[in-house]
């Protein structure tokens, strides 16, 4: 006699529950695989784990249906169509997450803070070069001496210790090991700065008159130095210097807080030296003092003699006369640190333009007051 289908069916899984009564008819059916959904953040990976958790959960529910419900229709309808609404439901939600994560901008890291290298053994060894100037000239040196021995020393030590130091590496190791603290970056692929500061010193000394030599040397020892400490201080939170100014090309590097320093320490040099710390040394070979002003020729100045005791004083002499020192220091020592003449180190350029319109105003209005 031959059986019904279905009686058929029935039999053969009550034969098989027989012989394996452990095992649970839902494991005869395979469970529904959930879809898989990566994301590249931490965020995006706790909600997929969790979608995942949610999706097994749905599928365990729906494969334990199914499997008590196979017998009667012989189908998983149920159990797909609760898989694809599910998957329908979530999927587009986490991809318009994802897209709108991967369309913003990635912030970009803080810059790191740059350390201020404000050379203090260079500034130092810099700026004591104008406090041994004021000592030699209060003691009543004279400057053929210091001309002759920096002379010297330059040509026989510092110039050719220099040259071997650029050719030979082995020379070189030995010499930034012992003077590299006093260097900059810039200067040990280059000439050395010292080398440029003797140039300037020498000249000065040799071509002008003593007290404008040494106020020149004092601007390069101190306004030097105040423009580079102030211009690395706050040099970021003013303007820059515009490249040319009536002509004059300006260094891009410069700011105007390092021109105002340069300025300021120029002006008031000027103005310690010629009215407070001349008088005191009191040395014949001064180009302008408190009573008669600015010094001029013999000849000019027997002229302005004879008419000072007319009129009872000199013009340009007193605080008008301090005055106009003073602003004119401050104004070239400003624009001669700030200037960008190519190859020439500010070192030689400084003295020397300082120097050169120092002594251009005292002979000028050494003649306009007579």
């Amino acid at each position: 006699m031959t059986l019904p289908a279905n009686d058929a069916f029935t039999l053969g899984l009550a034969h098989d529950e027989t012989r394996r009564p452990h095992q649970s008819r839902s494991r005869s059916l395979p469970r529904s695989p959930s879809p898989k959904i990566s994301f590249s953040s931490s965020k995006s990976t706790v909600t997929a784990t969790h979608t995942s958790r949610v999706e097994r959960g749905l599928a365990r529910r729906a494969s334990k249906h199914t499997s008590s419900n196979r017998h009667k229709d012989g189908s998983g309808a149920l159990a797909d169509g609760l898989h694809n609404s599910f998957t329908k439901a979530i999927q587009p939600p986490l991809q318009e997450i994802e897209e709108k994560r991967e369309d913003s901008p990635t912030p970009s890291p803080p810059n790191p803070i740059q350390k201020v290298d404000w050379e203090i053994p260079r500034k130092l060894l810099h700026s004591s070069i104008g406090f041994l100037t004021l000592y030699l000239y209060y003691s009543n040196g004279s400057p053929r001496p210091v001309v002759v021995s920096l002379g010297t020393a330059l040509v026989a030590i510092i110039a050719p210790a220099d040259l071997i130091r650029l050719r030979s590496p082995r020379f070189e190791k030995i010499y930034e090991r012992c003077l590299g603290f006093l260097m900059r970056e810039s200067e040990k692929k280059s000439t050395n700065g010292v080398i440029w500061y003797i140039l300037g010193v020498v000249f000065v000394l040799a071509s002008f008159p003593l007290d404008i030599a040494v106020v020149s040397i004092l601007i390069l020892s101190w306004a030097d130095t105040s423009a580079s400490t102030f211009g690395r201080l706050w040099g970021k939170r003013t303007r820059a210097l515009p490249r040319t100014f009536l002509g004059l090309p300006f260094a891009p590097r410069k700011s105007l807080a390092g021109f105002i320093a340069a300025s300021l320490t120029g002006a008031l040099t000027a103005i310690a030296f010629w009215g407070w710390f001349a008088p005191i040394v009191n040395r014949p070979e001064v180009s302008w003092t408190w009573a008669d002003g600015f010094s001029v020729s013999s000849a000019a100045k027997d002229h302005i003699l004879e008419s000072a005791k007319r009129r009872g004083s000199l013009d340009f002499g007193g605080w008008v006369g301090l005055g106009i020192i003073g602003v004119f220091a401050g104004i070239v020592s400003g624009v001669a640190e700030a200037l960008d003449l190519g190859t020439v180190d500010d070192n030689l350029s400084l003295p020397v333009i300082s120097g050169t319109c120092l002594c251009g105003l005292f002979k000028l209005f050494g003649y306009v007051s007579s």
